[in-house]
């Protein structure tokens, strides 16, 4: 009996085991430094936010008088505000509400971004060309001056925040996933799909929708760096979170006036873990998107 000569390269290739498309992933995926250093980073911050209650020094709303004001110290690690409240207290109690704003805002973008891209994406014809045109109309404004407009109708509160950043989000959840499934509705196991008689729903939601999850992941995590960065916007501009609840925008807006007198910490902490939580959110946006693709992933 002739054995297999392993010197030959596709003999060779094909004696190794094969990995399963979520090993390459994680393996494509590690290979990238920049999106370990930026899930490395988001994991700080979620961690800091979840346990915000209890390795806050202190009560972020506690005031104190007569140490307001102050640079960092051995009692306060990042300086206390202009109501001598413990500022490296407030920005863990910030990161709390910005994450959750980020986090929640998008999911519900998501939602309803998926469903409506996907059904213009598959049906096409009239239904694609209404759906779309809806979506233009919102992208024909600018998010954030979109999401100003509509805050000064309905007022400023952690709930409204959610839900004007989901709104102004749903269009480009919607165009992303339209693309992916105009790309899926095509292939042939969907055409088989529909020879075998399965209902119009199961094809999209079963097999589209599944198969067009990368690119959308991929675009949601994007969104929520941009989310976190609006509330920030629109927290600073006093159309946020009401204080005195603290987030990194109030935060930021009410160090604004203490600059120019050499009060530096109460501008600088908040903007630094503005900086390291978009800069992480984008490493790992960009890693998910090169480990997902499997062009990039096989170069």
């Amino acid at each position: 009996m002739a054995t297999p000569d392993l010197a030959d390269p596709l003999v060779a290739e094909d004696s190794q085991p094969r990995r399963s498309q979520f090993r390459l992933f994680v393996d494509a995926f590690i290979a990238n430094r920049l999106a370990v250093v930026g899930l490395v980073l988001v994991l700080i911050a979620v961690f800091a936010g979840v346990t915000a209650d209890w390795i806050a020094p202190q009560d972020p709303n506690a005031q104190n008088l007569s140490r307001r004001l102050e640079p960092p110290s051995a009692d306060y690690l990042l300086g206390t505000d202009q109501y001598g409240r413990d500022l490296l207290s407030r920005i863990l109690h910030g990161t709390q509400v910005s994450l959750a704003v980020g986090f929640f805002s998008i999911v519900i973008a998501s939602g309803f971004g998926v469903l409506f891209g996907g059904i213009a994406g598959y049906l096409g014809g009239i239904i694609d060309d209404i759906v779309m045109r809806i979506m233009d109309v919102f992208l024909a404004f600018p998010a954030l001056i979109l999401a100003i407009g509509i805050l000064a109708v309905l007022g400023p509160s952690v709930g409204n925040v959610i839900t004007v950043i989901a709104v102004v989000s749903i269009p480009q959840i919607a165009r992303v996933t339209r693309s992916a499934v105009l790309t899926q509705k095509e292939e042939e196991y969907v055409q088989a799909a529909r020879v075998i008689g399965l209902p119009v729903h199961v094809r999209l939601f079963k097999h589209v929708l599944l198969n067009c999850l990368a690119p959308i992941t991929v675009q949601a995590t994007l969104l929520v760096a941009w989310a976190i960065l609006t509330e920030t916007a629109l927290s600073f501009l006093g159309l946020g979170v009401r204080p005195p609840t603290p987030t990194w925008g109030t935060i930021l807006f009410e160090g604004k006036d203490y600059i120019l007198l050499n009060i530096w910490w109460m501008s600088l902490f908040p903007g630094i873990a503005i900086m390291l939580t978009m800069l992480g959110l984008n490493f790992l946006g960009d890693g998910l998107r090169d480990a997902l693709d499997p062009k990039v992933r096989t170069d």
